[in-house]
């Protein structure tokens, strides 16, 4: 088994090409892996500050002065940024603190051919032994087989989509959910995907020119038909960047590649801006639905079942289309002093991490009640975190932190 990192793809010289990481380390018999397994009006032509574009009079997107000088108190140039500064990954220019989450838009940068491409499952080989408290994890679960959710992927799973970054090893990929933000009932520009997904962990910071696209690849269509596709074809929903992101301080601070270390607070919540300015509609409002969190779901031998969706994109998947997996839930305890996480059998590989998993809340209803974390290589099964208090405290910050606007 192995820990999986963001899925990835680099292109140089024009061809794609597969890097291999810094982190990468020699290989065991068995290991785990992190999971990453993953229009509107005029357009502005310069970079668009995702975590603080206001729109103007004439329609395009302006950067407020208070984000131009936080950017410049970062050393970051807008338009030194947008032209390829962003592609610079020394330690002192990337940031790390929670408060120093910035993602300045540039437009088409994410484009079908770097969309698709997004698409590798680099690997990193860890210690067989994940669980740190045999006397709570349940049994390994039996592998279930994922399957292709139905197309359209918006009249199937309408919350669902891809998000796209960037990192010192090149384009990356993960998947994520629309939910509801009880600061704009109806109206929800709210997103949940997994800590690794926006943040590198102890050893790394914010990643960058983080995007989500819902319903990525609605019509499900093959590698070799999206060659050929458009923009619109591969995100009829457009792409939404996020304004501001925020994760648990336990993964910021713990969080590894390797090991599993902070899984069980592996979670984040991104506020998103549609790429091309406002069109008057919150991202719930354009893709129709947002799922509820509960967080404080039900206990393990209460839960019938549980459903995760996601981007799978290491073989013998290609990042391009949607799968589920639903199973009835164990228990797996990764060390006796932190939260037990959820476990599922199933299939899907490097791509599906941050995916939403989906079981009835306590009122009975559907809601999201954990994210793809952890998961073996060989695609056996998932965990994801159960949600607790400090899920619930990031998500409530990111909702305040837009209540007034």
């Amino acid at each position: 088994m192995r820990l999986i990192r963001p899925a990835r793809a680099a292109r140089q010289g024009g061809a794609r090409r597969t890097r291999s990481s810094a982190l990468t380390v020699a290989a065991v018999t068995a290991v785990l892996a992190l999971t990453a397994t993953a229009c509107g009006p005029e357009e502005d032509t310069g970079a668009q500050p995702g975590n603080a574009a206001s729109q103007a009079s004439d329609g395009k997107i302006t950067i407020p002065d208070d984000l131009k000088d936080r950017l410049k108190e970062h050393g970051i140039d807008v338009d030194r940024w947008r032209n390829g500064e962003w592609k610079n990954w020394d330690k002192d220019k990337w940031l790390r603190e929670a408060k120093d989450f910035v993602n300045p838009i540039i437009e088409d940068l994410w484009d079908p051919d770097r969309m698709r491409d997004a698409d590798k499952s680099p690997e990193k080989p860890v210690d067989n032994d994940i669980s740190g408290d045999t006397g709570v994890t349940d049994p390994t679960p039996a592998p279930v087989q994922a399957v292709g959710v139905a197309t359209p992927y918006h009249a199937n799973a309408a919350e669902s989509g891809k998000l796209l970054f960037d990192s010192p090893e090149g384009s990356m990929v993960c998947s994520a959910t629309v939910v509801q933000d009880p600061a704009h009932p109806g109206k929800s520009n709210l997103v949940w995907t997994a800590g690794h997904c926006v943040h590198a962990g102890k050893k790394g910071g914010w990643y960058r020119n983080i995007a989500f696209v819902p319903s990525y690849n609605n019509q499900g269509m093959s590698l070799t038909e999206l060659k050929k596709a458009t923009k619109q074809q591969i995100a009829p929903y457009g792409v939404w960047w996020g304004q501001w992101a925020q994760t648990s301080d336990q993964w910021i601070s713990q969080g590894s590649s390797v090991g599993g270390q902070g899984a069980p607070y592996d979670f984040a919540v991104l506020h998103v801006t549609p790429e091309k300015g406002s069109t008057g509609k919150s991202l719930e409002e354009t893709v129709g639905s947002a799922l509820p969190v509960e967080f404080d779901a039900p206990a393990v031998p209460k839960i019938d079942t549980m459903t995760a969706t996601g981007f799978p994109a290491a073989p013998p998947y290609d990042g391009q289309k949607a799968f589920q997996c639903a199973g009835k839930p164990g228990r797996l305890s990764l060390t006796a002093q932190d939260p037990t996480m959820y476990r599922i059998g199933c299939t899907m590989t490097g791509g599906s991490s941050g995916g939403g998993w989906v079981a009835p809340g306590r009122d009975g209803k559907p809601a999201l009640v954990s994210n793809t974390s952890i998961g073996p290589v060989q695609a056996g099964w998932l965990a994801g975190p159960r949600l607790g208090k400090e899920a619930k405290g990031v998500y409530e910050a990111v909702s305040k932190k837009y209540a007034g606007q």
